[in-house]
């Protein structure tokens, strides 16, 4: 294999176990539907399909219309759920690729209707219920009603209804209070003839923090792919971390006392160091924000970065390590160095250091 200058290392053995775990942990009868949205979580898609096929997994999660065309167009049988609004005009295409969509809106719901009935199909939607996120959803309130004005659609299906947890990764009160929304709206329906198949809140925090929030169905997203919401909960669950971001040396070089390195001139040598060049910028996800205070590892030993980080590549001192063009460089490894502490430099979250890695990356899986 030719050597990539910079690649996502992906485990897919590591995935598959984690989606083991995680399927034993809330047990037979609770549907798990992998979150796979955003390139699912950066470590790509196409590789995935055979893994969820031999694992009978029946339903995937995605956030937009067009991730769900692209697994229909990769091969993907199985149901796809949409969980972000669609746009009146996505109607059609949703109805095409035989995606379930997820709806608060009645107009939405009304055009998915008559897309289904021009098609000569049943549109398959899960409703969506604000029980404290903010974002989307029906007012609990409003749910009867408008689940009785849904019913009289002949060519869409109810088949699900979900909510979405705020806090359940540092709030458990609030969660709570959300839960017992849900379920209140819920006996509600079915006390009105409104029943569905699928019953679904928890995405990973919530399946750790809140067992009994799993009603039938839950969506797991960042444990999928090895990683803590929260690292409170590092003792819940073990899983494995899938992804590593690997780079290598372009240039070494010496430099004086004075010596500035990158844009800016933020960095300015206060005696003789020895400069690495490294072939991944923020254009690839390495965040500008780590510019002078993150740090790398080469060799068995850490190079921090300095100077600013730039478009298309990014410095490191590696004054006191042996180092030569073509050595590997760890930017995360899970041990020496891990996305959390990326993350916390960051001033963000796990997630977004996973997601945003380009796609000028190569994904290389083992």
């Amino acid at each position: 294999m030719i050597m990539q200058k910079s690649y996502l290392e992906v485990n897919l053995k590591n995935f598959e176990e984690n989606l083991e775990k995680i399927q034993k942990y809330v047990g037979n009868n609770t549907i798990v539907a992998p979150v796979i949205k955003a390139n699912a979580y950066g470590i790509g898609t196409e590789k995935l399909k055979d893994i969820f096929e031999r694992k009978n997994i029946n339903i995937v999660v995605v956030a937009t219309l067009e991730e769900g065309i692209k697994l229909r167009n990769i091969g993907y049988k199985m149901q796809i759920l949409l969980l972000n609004e669609l746009l009146k005009d996505e109607a059609k295409k949703a109805i095409q690729y035989d995606l379930t969509v997820g709806v608060s809106d009645i107009n939405v719901l009304k055009t998915l209707n008559n897309e289904a009935k021009k098609q000569s199909k049943i549109a398959k939607v899960h409703i969506e219920i604000d029980t404290g996120m903010g974002r989307v959803g029906i007012n609990p309130e409003n749910a009867i009603t408008f689940l009785k004005k849904a019913k009289e659609l002949h060519n869409v299906e109810i088949e699900g209804i979900y909510t979405h947890f705020a806090v359940a990764d540092t709030d458990k009160e609030y969660t709570k209070t959300q839960i017992d929304i849900f379920n209140k709206t819920i006996t509600d329906l079915e006390n009105n003839n409104l029943k569905f198949k699928y019953i679904h809140a928890s995405s990973s925090s919530g399946i750790l923090n809140f067992r009994k929030a799993k009603f039938n169905m839950v969506r797991p997203g960042i444990i999928l792919y090895g990683y803590m919401p929260n690292e409170e909960m590092k003792n819940i669950l073990e899983i494995k971390p899938v992804t590593k971001l690997v780079s290598h040396v372009v240039f070494v070089k010496e430099i004086e006392k004075g010596t500035s390195i990158s844009y800016g001139r933020t960095y300015i040598a206060e005696g003789k160091r020895k400069i690495a060049t490294i072939p991944l910028g923020y254009a690839d996800g390495i965040k500008r924000i780590l510019s002078n205070k993150g740090r790398v590892y080469i060799n068995g030993k850490y190079a921090k970065i300095v100077g600013r980080i730039c478009m298309d590549n990014f410095m490191v001192d590696v004054t006191d390590i042996d180092v030569k063009i073509g050595d590997t460089v760890y930017i995360w490894d899970n041990e020496n160095i891990s996305i959390e502490e990326i993350a916390n430099l960051c001033d963000t979250i796990n997630y977004e250091i996973l997601c945003t890695i380009s796609n000028r990356v190569k994904r290389v899986y083992i």
